[in-house]
Order: C-alpha cells, then sequence, then structure tokens
C-alpha cells in the first residue's frame, strides 16, 4: 500500500465499532484470536467500509442499495494517494479539480478524495439512480461545494455529453468495468468465493454491483480504448488523464494506441494491495510550453 494509506496496518474494530455500531454484528473473533469480519459477506464488508468512512475521513452518511457496488476504501484510497503523488511531481498544487469517470451510486473517489486533499470533483456517471444515491450522500455531507455530478447521456461514452472545450481538469481518474459480460463476471466471483473457502450454491459477490457497474460491451480493453480515444478529443482540458488497469495484458496495447493519438507523456504506477496487484495508466497530450503555462496560470 501507499505510505501514506491509513489501512496498512490491522483494524482496530473496537474503534470501528464505537463510531459505528451497526458493525458490531459482523465482527468475530477467529482462530488466531484476532477479530475480522467475514469477507465473503457483501453486508459485512460494506459495514467495514461505512466504519473507515466515518472513523477515518468524516463521512457520516453512505448509504446506498446493497445491490450496487460497494468499493473498498484500502484500495480506493491507495489510487488518490499515487494520484496525489502525480500532481505533486508535475507541479500542480492550487486549484486542483478531478474528474471521475463513473462514481457509482457510492461517489467514493470525490468523498476520499476531498477529505485527504480537499479536491474539488465534477463526477459523472450513465446511471441515474446512482447519480440520485450519490447527489444524496454529497448533500448530507455537506460537500455540495466541492463535489458537482453530471450525468452521462450516453453509457458507450466516456467524456463526450459532459465535458467541454471551456473545462479544465486538473487529472481525470476511473475504475472501469472489468467484464463484458454478466456472465464472465459470474465467472470471477465464483473463482473468488472458492479461493475464500465459501462457495456455495447462491453465489453472490462481496462487493455487490450491478451490470452497468461491472460490465462493458468488449471488456476492460474495449473501455480503456473508447477512453483513450475520446481523451484525445478534448487534449488541453485536463493535464492528466489516468485510469486503473486490472490486466497488465492490456498495457501494451494501450501504450501503441497512446502513441498514435499524440500522447506526450504515458506513466505506468504500479500499486499493491495485499496479493492483490493492480496499476494505473496516466497519459498527457500536453507539450512541455502547455505544461509550464498550466502550472503558471
Amino acid at each position: 500500500m501507499h505510505k501514506k494509506n491509513k489501512h496498512k496496518e490491522d483494524y482496530n474494530f473496537d474503534k470501528l465499532i464505537e463510531v459505528s455500531p451497526e458493525l458490531k454484528a459482523h465482527v468475530f473473533v477467529n482462530k488466531y484470536e484476532k477479530q475480522t469480519i467475514d469477507f465473503a459477506d457483501a453486508k459485512a464488508v460494506k459495514a467495514l467500509n461505512t466504519a473507515l468512512l466515518k472513523e477515518h475521513y468524516n463521512i457520516e452518511y453512505w448509504q446506498f442499495p446493497d445491490t450496487n457496488l460497494c468499493p473498498p476504501i484500502p484500495g480506493r484510497v491507495d489510487y488518490i494517494h499515487h494520484i496525489a503523488d502525480l500532481l505533486k511531481k508535475s507541479k500542480i498544487s492550487k486549484d486542483i479539480t478531478v474528474l471521475d469517470i463513473g462514481t457509482g451510486a457510492s461517489c467514493i473517489y470525490p468523498l476520499l478524495g476531498n477529505a485527504e486533499y480537499n479536491w474539488k470533483f465534477v463526477a459523472t456517471d450513465a446511471n441515474k439512480k446512482s447519480i440520485a444515491y450519490a447527489e444524496k450522500i454529497i448533500i448530507k455531507n455537506k460537500l455540495k461545494k466541492e463535489i458537482q455530478l453530471k450525468h452521462q447521456p450516453v453509457a458507450e461514452s466516456i467524456f463526450k455529453g459532459v465535458i467541454s472545450l471551456n473545462d479544465k481538469f486538473s487529472v481525470s481518474i476511473c475504475n472501469p468495468p472489468f467484464f463484458k459480460d454478466e456472465a464472465e463476471a459470474f465467472e470471477a466471483t465464483t473463482r473468488k468465493l472458492k479461493g475464500l473457502g465459501k462457495l456455495t450454491d447462491a453465489v453472490t459477490r462481496n462487493f455487490a454491483g450491478q451490470a452497468h457497474e461491472l460490465c462493458f460491451k468488449g471488456g476492460e480493453k474495449a473501455f480503456l480504448h473508447t477512453y483513450l480515444y475520446e481523451s484525445s478529443l478534448f487534449k488541453t482540458q485536463c493535464f492528466w488523464y489516468t485510469s486503473l488497469v486490472s490486466s497488465k495484458d492490456n498495457i501494451k496495447s494501450m501504450k501503441k494506441s497512446l502513441a498514435k493519438l499524440g500522447a506526450t507523456t504515458v506513466k505506468v504506477i504500479e500499486m499493491s494491495q495485499g496479493n492483490k496487484k493492480s496499476r494505473v495508466v496516466a497519459w498527457t497530450f500536453l507539450t512541455e510550453k502547455e505544461q509550464q503555462d498550466w502550472i503558471n496560470k
């Protein structure tokens, strides 16, 4: 994990239960005499994440349907810290505004980015119900001035329809859908639960998630190449475009496409949380002069 990640050590369940009593029902002592939860249980995972947000990020309200994707806080905040490093190295330190693509019902990246770095956000989603739940979270936590929501009217589009030629963003972030369809998502869940020793006839994801949150026609690779192409249509609207990339096999084709599209710099930032490995790909179309002008504005 990133050195600034607050979740590098074991969870303090006593403190977490103190701020979020609902978590208590899911905590037990395992065979190693340590407090834990059943990480294959979606409700337990959601209760833990809710408590983490209250204890560490001052988020008092975080409610959305159990069927919606419940993102793991440690992994999500890791992305935020790596983006902060990227901006710092680029000498971008003032008036930071982040474009969050596919914010979901949880609105997790804007909540964490604002709490940790006081960034402002424009968060988009193609699903109107997700936007409605995210808006309620923003209002309840008094973040209307810091986080703006935009509905993406065309589900197959990324930037078209939500970004204008006059917009300026320090960075875009995105956690793309991993699967090409629900069948592929089901297979992945089955493998994961089997590894946890929790495989039953009733297979459910421990992080939940609906089809529009998890799937994109053609899978992660198709989504990423749409993302790359559309970013090239708005070359000067964003200093850095970034995305999480689950499959390292996609990196080579991304670099090849970005070279053709005119990216001036491409970076691959490795990330790890325990045994899980992922990476962030970041790219910019700005020339050195344009980058300097942006910094000096």
